[in-house]
């Protein structure tokens, strides 16, 4: 029986690591050659290439632990002159075009990487195939753009240079074709490739900071970047390519995504649009909600109301704004609500959007103002801009809602030195601009008219007052909350006690309460109890100083 011990069969990582040995024993002399003879036949076989550059194969992959490797490593390495290196550096070019290592050559800094996916295949055994980066289809390219935004412990400049090279080598794709005409900074052009790779990759459409600072590196550069959104002027911006991210209908700060247009040109093989249109706003108040409601107004309000409503119905609409139009005069309408807490302005804009088949985009004043200096005008903007395609997308325009506008209606300051004023002058001055070119329906409802820019007065065509119910009205709103009560109790309520409709509502709510909680009808006594709390709590409320 044959003992002899039997060498191992010889690996590539076997013949890399006997022709790296070798290399720093000999140098890259006659001596090498001669003992290196056996790997370097193997390896240039296995992997069809020529001896010198499996040998030079072989260095760099000594060296691929480090992030950059230069021609100085490896003279270091060998204890040879740079000069005797530099006759190695046209193998290197070759092993460049095969794919086996990358060179990067950017501002006089020149260096080499070894790809991972050659080091995969040589630890496998296996022979590295590169696979090609030209013709290939959408989604290939983004598979290819996926993988070098995902790799790990890369600097800026190599992941810049990779996509580049992916962009240049597919013409062909809209996406490619048209981002190579950009004439952009480095940063901003990798960070339109971030976004891209972020929305085909991550299905992830609203992207801030986090999502790609560590990619740009430098925070001086981020900060940079981030200034010129805010301020509008990067090309970005102008140009039509990202916008702020509106959730709930507000800005949202450091978040941004591409246009609906940059969406249409870049990614045609894609359905984004469609797919967005899932994502309902949440401002946008369905009119099948509104349930019905029988609200009470005094004769000469009630016909203001009736002919508005007339108006609203979408073929009525439609015809007015066409005449409109064909007149050169604006074609949306603007309606002013206005008239004491509780009068039913609200509910009114509910029933006229229930009754003429219109959602409602509800405006929460509130949240469009920002301590950041330009962000509250910036809101603003935002949400006419969400209204413009809300009236196009939609068969019927859907009603835009400032509720309790007294916050953005209010007199202009005149020399205003503040900044919170300058902020309060510039939002107002956007309403404005925007009611002269507004193409579907704005309501506003205030409290105070007292405080009512001239301005905004003369742009609503309908101003309607809503007063304090009469006693009539008033019977009619306790007989309709309240049916169990008789026509003699209702009116006597509604002679002895001066309240609204909504104060009535609440009475009624309460006594419903007490009805679920006790199991018993509410006596007229304590109705009138809650009369005169709930009259106490109206004359205790307009005491309170209003402000902010």
């Amino acid at each position: 029986m044959d003992t002899t011990p039997q060498k191992n069969p010889r690996t590539l990582l076997s013949s890399i690591e006997d022709i790296v040995r070798l290399a720093k024993e000999h140098g890259v002399e006659d001596k090498f050659y001669e003992e290196a003879e056996k790997p370097l036949k193997y390896l240039s076989k296995v992997l069809l290439m020529s001896k010198e550059e499996a040998l030079v194969l072989s260095l760099f992959l000594e060296l691929s632990p480090k992030w950059r490797i230069k021609i100085s490593d490896l003279s270091e390495m060998l204890k040879i002159s740079n000069i005797r290196i530099l006759s190695l550096m046209n193998v290197a070019d070759e092993l460049v075009k095969k794919g086996y290592i990358k060179k990067y050559d950017r501002n006089e800094d020149m260096y080499y990487v070894v790809p991972a996916d050659v080091i995969d295949c040589l630890r496998s055994n296996t022979v590295y195939m590169p696979k090609p980066i030209t013709n290939l289809t959408f989604d290939e390219f983004f598979e290819r753009l996926d993988k070098i935004m995902e790799e790990e412990d890369v600097g800026f400049w190599r992941r810049y240079d990779s996509v580049v090279k992916l962009v240049e080598a597919n013409p062909h794709l809209p996406y490619c074709k048209i981002s190579s005409s950009f004439d952009w900074d480095d940063h901003e052009v990798m960070l339109f490739h971030i976004f891209a790779h972020r929305l085909i990759n991550e299905d992830d459409d609203i992207i801030g900071t986090h999502d790609w600072e560590d990619i740009i590196g430098s925070k001086r550069v981020v900060k940079r970047i981030l200034k010129s959104f805010k301020q509008g002027n990067s090309p970005l911006i102008t140009n039509n390519i990202f916008e702020p991210a509106i959730e709930d209908g507000m800005r949202q700060p450091d978040y941004y995504h591409f246009t609906d247009k940059a969406k249409e040109e870049l990614f045609p093989e894609m359905d984004l649009l469609d797919k967005n249109t899932d994502k309902k706003d949440k401002s946008l108040i369905p009119y099948t909600s509104f349930a019905e409601k029988r609200l009470f107004y005094a004769p000469h309000i009630q016909s203001q109301i009736d002919r508005l409503a007339q108006l609203l119905k979408p073929e009525q609409f439609n015809q007015v704004t066409q005449r409109l139009s064909e007149n050169g005069m604006r074609k949306g309408f603007a309606c002013l609500f206005y008239g004491s807490p509780g009068t039913g302005k609200t509910e009114t804009v509910n029933q006229l959007a229930r009754a003429t088949g219109r959602d409602v985009m509800m405006v929460d004043v509130t949240q469009i103002k920002s301590c950041w200096v330009g962000e509250s005008e910036q809101n603003i903007k935002a949400l006419f801009d969400r209204y413009r395609k809300h009236v196009k997308d939609m068969e019927v325009a859907p009603i835009l809602l400032f509720n309790e506008a007294d916050a953005v209606l209010g007199i202009r300051q005149e020399g205003a030195q503040r900044s919170v004023d300058k902020m309060e002058n510039s939002i107002q001055n956007i309403i404005l601009q925007e009611m002269e070119t507004l193409e579907g329906i704005m309501i506003a409802t205030t409290n105070l008219t007292s405080n009512l820019d001239k301005a905004f007065e003369r742009r609503f065509i309908y101003k309607i007052e809503f007063e304090r119910p009469g006693t009539e009205a008033k019977q009619q709103i306790w007989k309709s909350m309240i049916p169990a009560l008789s026509d003699e109790t209702a009116g006597s309520l509604a002679r002895d006690f001066d309240l609204s409709g909504g104060q009535i509502e609440n009475i009624a709510r309460k006594r419903t309460v007490e009805l679920i909680l006790s199991g018993n009808e509410p006596t007229e006594q304590q109705i009138r109890e809650y009369c005169q709390s709930e009259a106490m709590d109206s004359r205790a409320e307009k005491r309170r100083k209003i402000g902010f």
